[in-house]
């Protein structure tokens, strides 16, 4: 990174940056409450309300949102009449998984092979220190020169649109001409990127219901319907025969305009296994941000050890749908409600039970605010380019912010590039990238306020 005053300064800072996502990656910060304990999302939500006021954040809130869970929001004044940016991150985390498949404990931010391994490290507790160096480094180059709201919000994970119904009752709270989202990632590490689009999404719970209760497989089986077996004829058809997602009524063929993904590429940073073929059609960029995309997330059955020969009276799934931009999520929950309805086979009962939904969110990328970011990463990586690419990932909130503000320019940045592994094992950020967008996001603050 060429030298310049804010650069030093995130780099001087970098140590105490680690300690700090150390403290904060500690934390079990998951919003499901049947899992992990409340208390650990409050006291992530604490030390981030700490951080703001030791910053010199005013109004600092702890904001109880209609979910059940709490987000953090701060306020730091800036020079008289200037320019209003909001920065979001949010402090929750997926669950660890199989905490087996963990080379190093997941809630212990660990340093190996140049990378720092944790839940949260780069989803998305990272973007929370990329907001704090980048302000602490213009404090100590001249001082911030535009009004800076800070919201890191507790349930985005979850999907339960807390955060979204609070704006939406306090309209006032958010309003920022700018607002940038520390909760995406460069395409490969080393190349500044800002996220252009999202897909949405839309969770359903589908249960299944045959018998009155279990049979004996040998006394029944070949006549009683079996539940299981129902549910994994309808979920099949959620599938074409090359993979790609079939829900009557949803189109399936958008083209993705931009950054293109290379498929061998794809396959590495996916970890594809060998002789294993990618699933859809189109180019990889199409499938992955133009196109609608369904993933089973989980089914409720017996598990193989300790199953005994029953036919299943009931079976029940956990449907994602990932919808494009241009579709209308509520439209898209619709579809695939009557689509699950309509392929249960054998006249089976059949449950469809919303869980969550957000709306698939575009940028205008031509705005000055894209100007100013584009400017502040061509300092923070020298030799490169700003590109443009999407994301198959949702943030309902991009949508919320987009309809209560408007006038405002929303940028996506942040720390979950390819290699980062958000929501599986062994999550990771890299230190280097946390730094680089640290500075950009420094930068463009001053060339944003300068515009």
């Amino acid at each position: 990174m060429s030298s310049n005053p804010v650069a030093e300064t995130v780099a001087s800072l970098l140590p105490r940056a680690r300690t700090e996502l150390a403290e904060l990656v500690a934390f079990k910060s998951v919003a499901d409450f049947e899992q992990f304990p409340r208390s650990e999302s409050e006291a992530a939500a604490r030390w981030i309300a700490d951080a703001l006021r030791a910053e010199g954040f005013t109004d600092v809130s702890l904001l109880d949102t209609p979910d059940g869970t709490q987000s953090v929001y701060g306020y730091l004044p800036g020079p008289e009449g200037a320019k209003t940016v909001l920065l979001y991150a949010h402090y929750d985390v997926q669950p660890p998984l199989d905490e087996a498949g963990w080379a190093t404990p997941p809630f212990e931010l660990t340093e190996r092979d140049g990378r720092w391994y944790g839940r949260g490290a780069a989803d998305c507790k990272g973007g929370v220190i990329m907001h704090l160096l980048a302000l602490r480094a213009l404090k100590a180059n001249g001082g911030v020169p535009v009004h800076v709201k800070v919201i890191a919000e507790g349930s985005e994970e979850q999907g339960t649109g807390g955060l979204e119904r609070y704006a939406e009752q306090h309209p006032e709270l958010l309003a920022a001409d700018t607002v940038v989202i520390g909760d995406a990632g460069n395409f490969r590490v080393g190349l500044p990127t800002v996220t252009s689009t999202l897909r949405g999404m839309t969770l359903l719970r589908v249960s299944v219901d045959t018998l009155e209760g279990n049979l004996h497989s040998g006394q029944f089986g070949g006549a009683a319907p079996d539940a299981l077996a129902a549910l994994i004829r309808t979920l099949d058809s959620l599938r074409a025969e090359d993979g790609s997602t079939t829900v009557d009524g949803l189109a399936g063929d958008g083209r993705w305009e931009g950054l293109e993904y290379d498929e061998a590429q794809f396959r590495k940073d996916a970890k594809v296994l060998d002789g294993v073929e990618l699933i859809g059609s189109g180019t990889v960029a199409d499938r992955i941000w133009a196109r609608p995309s369904v993933t089973v997330l989980g089914i409720d059955c017996p598990p193989v050890v300790g199953a005994t020969p029953s036919v299943q009276a009931s079976a029940r799934a956990l449907v994602s749908l990932r919808v494009p931009p241009g579709v209308d999520a509520a439209e898209a929950t619709a579809l695939l409600r009557a689509h699950l309805e309509a392929h249960t086979p054998w006249g089976a009962r059949v449950a469809v039970e919303q869980i969550g939904q957000g709306q698939p969110f575009r940028a205008d990328t031509g705005s000055p605010a894209y100007r100013a970011m584009a400017d502040a990463m061509a300092v923070a990586y020298p030799g490169q380019e700003m590109s443009y690419a999407g994301q198959g990932g949702s943030i309902p909130l991009c949508n919320t912010l987009a309809a209560l503000y408007p006038e405002a320019e929303i940028l996506l940045i942040g720390l979950s590039e390819p290699e980062a592994q958000i929501h599986a094992v062994n999550e990771s950020v890299s230190p280097e990238e946390l730094e680089r967008l640290s500075v950009a996001e420094a930068l463009f603050l001053r060339n944003y306020a300068a515009g």
